[in-house]
């Protein structure tokens, strides 16, 4: 059992489960991790894209008839039905989503995965988006963390979920015949969110020209067809050329001649290959694995390593892991509400009651799939660790005490191992209770902190 393993399995993992802080290289056991196949998650609700958008269409259709004063009480019957058909997809997909999160043996693979979902964030704080953040991630994320940021990037940027997320199903080409029928506009909320989150950074260098031009050649990606072209989804990449702004473009000074929906994709080429999007990518990484104010070396290191390999990020994650100093200097970050269930579930193993720690993490403010903004999740101290935040850990690490039948030694030693300080142990064998000394190892800085 070394020290690095532990560290390894906090900082880069989702923390060790029983019998996990056996020898054996950390950084090996890290590296071997990156695999596509790794990132995969079975179960869930299984509904796809075009599921949960032939839902939508129905949601769509009747609260048009809704509105129109037509939707009699067998209609507004099913409207529930489908309403609480997406709920239960959801509530499925979080459930799965949360037991793999416990139960994975490559939790570097998982971390590097929610890292990506929430920089491309879908929430599901939207009727339209409750039953699509599922297959988003399923679709869009996991299958391409391991691959080529460009390639992940498009898929995220043009899947229904985001494009419903940020209403580009709202956005019209202003010239369009379409958009005079319909009487709509442009809308540039997704192309903002591009620039300033998933690419370039808010000091990226980009204006509101380039936003604009963005949002241009944006249009015509819908997340289905209009009802008014009486045409059948297909479920992903739907481009309506009618709603399509036609014409050249320029974005951050480069003209794209090439219309249609080519043109969009040629831009988020361009764009996953710029350096102000590496320096962004290569700082939210630092800050995420390792420091709330990440070293200059670390960035500088994944930053290069973004541009020279094409923005390969198997590349990528392995420059993160053999970082010197990666696996021994003290801990820098605090584990956020969902991080610390995962780690405390994982530690008590499989008796871990992790459905019901689930429910009493919400109150923490972190429902998954739930995100506040597209900015995701925040990623430091100051946004987890209140005096309110801190004082709901406590109630949380007492509540799971008293419904573990764990003994506080065991789980420290399954939890921490060498991370466990004289402190710690002598704090637990003082402990009144056995619930006691489990609150106590479960609030302590080694396990609190990552």
């Amino acid at each position: 059992m070394t020290l690095a393993l532990a560290i390894a399995h906090h900082r880069f993992g989702l923390g060790p489960r029983p019998g996990d802080l056996t020898d054996r290289d950390p950084e090996a056991w890290l590296l071997s991790q990156i695999d596509p196949a790794a990132a995969q998650v079975s179960g869930g609700s299984l509904n796809s894209t075009k599921d949960a958008l032939t839902d939508m269409q129905g949601l769509r259709n009747h609260r048009a008839a809704l509105r129109s004063g037509n939707l009699g009480p067998e209609a507004q019957a099913a409207l529930e039905t489908m309403l609480n058909a997406s709920r239960n997809s959801l509530i499925q997909d979080v459930r799965t989503r949360t037991e793999h999160g416990v139960r994975t043996a490559a939790p570097f693979a998982e971390r590097w995965t929610r890292f990506w979902a929430n920089h491309f964030t879908v929430a599901a704080t939207r009727a339209e988006t409750i039953g699509l953040v599922g297959p988003y991630e399923r679709e869009a994320i996991r299958p391409h963390v391991f691959g080529r940021f460009g390639t992940l990037l498009e898929e995220a940027v043009l899947h229904p979920g985001m494009l419903f997320y940020l209403d580009n199903h709202r956005s019209f080409g202003p010239s369009t015949r379409l958009a005079k029928r319909l009487g709509r506009s442009l809308n540039e909320n997704l192309a903002r969110e591009v620039l300033e989150l998933h690419t370039l950074g808010v000091d990226g260098g980009y204006t509101q020209v380039d936003v604009e031009a963005l949002a241009r050649a944006l249009t015509g990606w819908l997340p289905f067809q209009p009802m008014s072209l009486r045409r059948k989804m297909t479920g992903k990449d739907v481009f309506v050329s009618q709603a399509h702004e036609p014409g050249a473009k320029t974005l951050l000074g480069k003209r794209y001649k090439r219309d249609g929906a080519g043109q969009v994709k040629a831009m988020l080429a361009d764009l996953a290959e710029h350096p102000a999007t590496a320096r962004h990518i290569a700082t939210k990484i630092a800050r995420h694995f390792l420091s709330d104010t990440p070293d200059a070396g670390d960035v500088a290191a994944l930053q290069r390593s973004f541009l020279t390999s094409g923005g390969d990020l198997a590349a990528l994650a392995q420059t993160l892991i053999k970082r010197p100093g990666a696996l021994e200097t003290p801990f820098q970050k605090v584990k956020t509400p969902e991080e610390l269930m995962l780690a405390t579930a994982r530690a008590l193993g499989p008796q871990a009651a992790f459905s019901k720690m689930q429910r009493v993490v919400q109150g923490f403010a972190q429902r998954p799939f739930g995100a506040p903004s597209p900015a995701g999740w925040p990623d430091t101290a100051d946004a987890w660790m209140s005096p309110d935040a801190l004082a709901k850990r406590v109630d949380w690490a007492s509540s799971v005490a008293r419904q573990s039948k764990a003994k506080p030694d065991d789980f420290v030693a399954a939890a921490l191992g060498p991370l466990a300080d004289d402190s710690l142990n002598l704090a637990i064998a003082r402990a009144e209770s056995r619930a006691q000394g489990l609150t106590l190892a479960i609030m302590s800085p080694a396990f609190q902190r990552r």
